[in-house]
């Protein structure tokens, strides 16, 4: 983790705590119209459509299949919404890039996710991940600029992070926050994980715990 300060340890058995309790799916929503109330906190998960959204949630919430990767990249056309505790909403949005999907087919899922960003009074903050082996790329200028226009607290979360070493990494998040240090709604810390090694996933529950006002 990368930033101006990071979290103790009893933050981090906290939020540990708070995801070993209940974490369903709660549903899919084609349309804005069809999203459930905003009665809840809820924070969203954005990214690449091969950047690994799927077993990022199943590590944060530690479950093995509670989010469905597709074997196609760019399948996910809904906004899916998963109940953590009863009290946190996960909110996996569409992938962005890599849609074997007709053009209109795709800016239309897509324009969904842009939709959800702007419209969501309960978003309390959005995680936009990013392949550490690649860092930001060309193609995450348009999320970067929607995730601006929205005005939504968003955090880059690196994702793969046991592909490169140590320096490597650090590498990637110190380049990262510097890329991202003149955006208004950039949150200024990035967190390195690995979904298949655990690396940086208490640190990213205590975000979401401390986002949504339950730290």
């Amino acid at each position: 983790m990368s930033g101006t300060e990071a979290f103790d340890a009893e933050a981090l058995e906290a939020a540990r705590v708070f995801f070993a309790h209940e974490v369903r799916f709660m549903m899919g929503a084609v349309r804005m119209e069809d999203l459930p109330p905003d009665d809840l906190p809820e924070v969203a998960f954005a990214g690449r459509s091969n950047v690994g959204k799927s077993s990022l949630i199943n590590a944060v919430t530690g479950r093995l299949h509670l989010a469905r990767a597709s074997t196609a990249p760019g399948r996910t056309r809904e906004v899916n919404f998963f109940l953590a505790d009863e009290k946190v909403r996960l909110v996996d949005l569409p992938g962005y890039g890599f849609a074997k999907v007709s053009r209109g087919a795709a800016r239309q899922f897509q324009n969904l996710g842009r939709d959800y960003l702007r419209g969501r009074p309960n978003l309390k903050r959005a995680y936009l991940l990013i392949d550490a082996r690649h860092g930001l790329k060309a193609v995450d200028t348009e999320a970067l600029e929607a995730l601006d226009i929205a005005a939504v607290s968003y955090q880059i979360v690196l994702t793969k992070a046991d592909k490169l070493k140590g320096a490597e990494v650090q590498a990637v998040m110190d380049k990262t926050l510097s890329q991202i240090a003149r955006r208004a709604a950039a949150f200024p810390r990035v967190i390195a994980t690995s979904a298949e090694k655990g690396t940086g996933i208490p640190e990213l529950r205590a975000e979401i715990l401390a986002a949504c006002g339950l730290a």
